[in-house]
C-alpha cells in the first residue's frame, strides 16, 4: 500500500457508510482517528517478524463514524457534536434502529469543560470570587454584571403548572414565573461570603429560586436564627463546590457521567408530563403522585431551569452538570419509584380505552377550553393556552 493511500479497512469502512447514505472519506476518518474519537481497527499479528494485518472492520468504528457524521458539519466544533453524539447514545433506540456506540468519555469531558467555562453560571461564580476581599467597587460590578448577564438569557422560567392551569380556567394573563435575578444575590453569597449579602437579600434569592417552597419570610427566619447560632449554620463551603461545574465535572467517574445522562434523559420525560399538567391534560392517579414527588421536594422551579425538552448541545451539558449533583439524582430515583409502582400514567379511571381515550379527552378539553376563552376575551387574537 502507497504510504499516505488509505487502508484497505477505512476503504471498506467508508463503503459500508455509503450503503447507508452516508458520505464520509478516508481522510475525514483519519483526522476523526488522529482527534482521539475514532478508534482504530483491531489488528492481529502475523507472527514473529511477519508484522500484522486487519482481519475485519470492527461494527464500532463504522457505527461510531456514521454517529459523528451525522453530527459534524463545516465549521461546526467538534466538541458540540461530541455533545450531541454523547446524548444520542443514552437516548431509548427504536428495534430496528442501528446502533450508537458511546464516544469516547474523555472527549465528552473535554467538551463538558469546554462548555462549563463559557457558561453564564461559571462566569458569575467566577466574577464573585473575584471580587472577594476587593472592595466595594468590585461588589458593585459584580451585581451590575451579574444583572446584565441574567438579563440577557432569554429564559426566566415558568410559573407552577397547577397556578396555569387555574388561569386558563379563569381567562385570566398567565402568571409570572420566578424571577431569577434572585440568582445574583445566590452566586455573590456563595463568592463573597453571605455576609456580605445579608439576611434579607439571601430570603429573597432563596424564595425567587423555589428553594424548598418557602417564602422570603420564612428563608429570613431561618437565615436569622442561623446568624444568631439559634439554628444550623449553612455549609457554604460545601455549597461552592456543588455551584462549581468545572469541579463536578473533574471530579466525576466515567460511570457518573454516564448515570448523569441516564437522568437527565429520565428527567425530561417527567418535567414534560409536570408542565402539560397545565395545558389541561387529563390527569390521573399516576400522573398527580409524579407531580407530588416533585412538588414536595419543591423542585419544579429548579427542573424548569435546568430541563429543556429539546435541548441544544450547550443546554445539555449544563443540565447533565446539575445531575451530577444529588438532588437531582436522587429525584429521578424517586420518579422511577413511582413509576414503579403506578406505570398507568395514561389510563382515566373507569375508562378502558386507555391511551387512546387519555388523548381523545385531551383534545376534546383544548377545544372546549378555546372556545370558552375566546368568548371570554373578544379582542383576544389566540387563546392564552397557545400563547
Amino acid at each position: 500500500m502507497a504510504r499516505g493511500a488509505p487502508s484497505p479497512a477505512d476503504q471498506q469502512v467508508v463503503r459500508e457508510l455509503a450503503g447507508r447514505a452516508v458520505v464520509v472519506t478516508a481522510s475525514q476518518l483519519e483526522s476523526w482517528r488522529r482527534a482521539g474519537l475514532l478508534p482504530r481497527h483491531q489488528r492481529q499479528g502475523l507472527g514473529r517478524g511477519r508484522g500484522s494485518r486487519v482481519e475485519a472492520v470492527d461494527p464500532v468504528v463504522v457505527d461510531s463514524a456514521a454517529a459523528l457524521a451525522r453530527h459534524l458539519r463545516q465549521g461546526r466544533d467538534r466538541r458540540l457534536a461530541v455533545l450531541e453524539w454523547f446524548a444520542e447514545a443514552g437516548m431509548p433506540q427504536q428495534p430496528g434502529a442501528a446502533v450508537v456506540p458511546e464516544p469516547p468519555l474523555g472527549a465528552v469531558r473535554e467538551a463538558l469543560l469546554w462548555v462549563v467555562r463559557g457558561s453564564v453560571s461559571q462566569q458569575l461564580l467566577e466574577a464573585s470570587r473575584g471580587a472577594a476581599g476587593a472592595g466595594e467597587e468590585a461588589q458593585d460590578a459584580l451585581y451590575a454584571d451579574a444583572a446584565r448577564m441574567l438579563a440577557a438569557q432569554p429564559y426566566r422560567g415558568a410559573a407552577h403548572p397547577e397556578l396555569v392551569r387555574t388561569a386558563l380556567v379563569a381567562g385570566e394573563n398567565l402568571p409570572q414565573g420566578p424571577d431569577l435575578i434572585g440568582m445574583v444575590h445566590l452566586v455573590a453569597a456563595i463568592g463573597l461570603g453571605p455576609q456580605e449579602v445579608g439576611v434579607d437579600a439571601l430570603a429573597e434569592a432563596f424564595a425567587a429560586v423555589g428553594l424548598y417552597g418557602l417564602s422570603a419570610e420564612d428563608w429570613a427566619q431561618a437565615l436569622g436564627a442561623a446568624e444568631r447560632g439559634e439554628g444550623p449554620a449553612l455549609q457554604w463551603d460545601l455549597l461552592d463546590v456543588e455551584a462549581d461545574g468545572l469541579e463536578q465535572v473533574r471530579r466525576a467517574s466515567d460511570q457518573e457521567l454516564v448515570r448523569a445522562r441516564t437522568a437527565l434523559i429520565g428527567l425530561r420525560g417527567f418535567y414534560t408530563m409536570y408542565m402539560l399538567h397545565g395545558i389541561f391534560m387529563p390527569d390521573t392517579p399516576g400522573l398527580a403522585a409524579l407531580r407530588a414527588r416533585i412538588d414536595e421536594r419543591s423542585l419544579g422551579p429548579y427542573l424548569d431551569h435546568v430541563i429543556s425538552v429539546n435541548p441544544t448541545p450547550r443546554q445539555f451539558a449544563e443540565g447533565l452538570v446539575a445531575c451530577l449533583g444529588p438532588i437531582l439524582d436522587d429525584l429521578y430515583e424517586a420518579l422511577l419509584q413511582q413509576l414503579e409502582a403506578d406505570p398507568n400514567l395514561f389510563r382515566l379511571p373507569g375508562d378502558e380505552t386507555a391511551a387512546i381515550g387519555f388523548m381523545e379527552t385531551w383534545i376534546h378539553t383544548l377545544r372546549e377550553q378555546t372556545t370558552a376563552t375566546e368568548e371570554m376575551s373578544d379582542d383576544m387574537q389566540e387563546p392564552l393556552w397557545q400563547r
